[in-house]
């Protein structure tokens, strides 16, 4: 089962990570665009993580056999949760008058800094 302390440190990775993709990326409002991902980087594997532990998932935790990219289901609800904190503090927020095209990018960034913080390092 994942700690406490593991689940603060991967939200906290991840939401470093993100940040830096997203102020080497972002063109237009780059700091509150970098603020909001960073944060939706942090709160959606945070909240993922959360979930698992309350309900005891511990099966979630298995890699894919693949060396290279040992995702796991764990992995992938970071990434999806990330996503969506990212889709909607990005449209409620620094971004909301641009079209859902516009702020799909660095929704994506952020949810793969979450994604790859999570599968190799932590």
């Amino acid at each position: 089962m994942i700690s406490w302390p593991t689940i603060g440190y991967g939200a906290a990775l991840s939401a470093i990570v993100a940040a830096l993709a997203l102020a080497l990326t972002s063109r237009n409002h780059r700091v509150p665009v970098t603020a909001a991902g960073a944060l939706a980087a942090a709160t959606g594997p945070l909240a993922w993580n959360a979930i698992l532990r309350a309900t005891h998932a511990s099966t979630f935790f298995t890699d894919a056999p693949i060396p290279v990219f040992p995702i796991s289901w764990q992995d992938t609800g970071s990434g999806i949760f990330a996503l969506a904190s990212a889709f909607l503090l990005l449209c409620l927020g620094p971004l909301r008058t641009d079209p859902a095209h516009r702020v799909i990018a660095p929704a994506a960034l952020t949810a793969l800094a979450a994604l790859l913080v999570d599968i190799y390092l932590y």
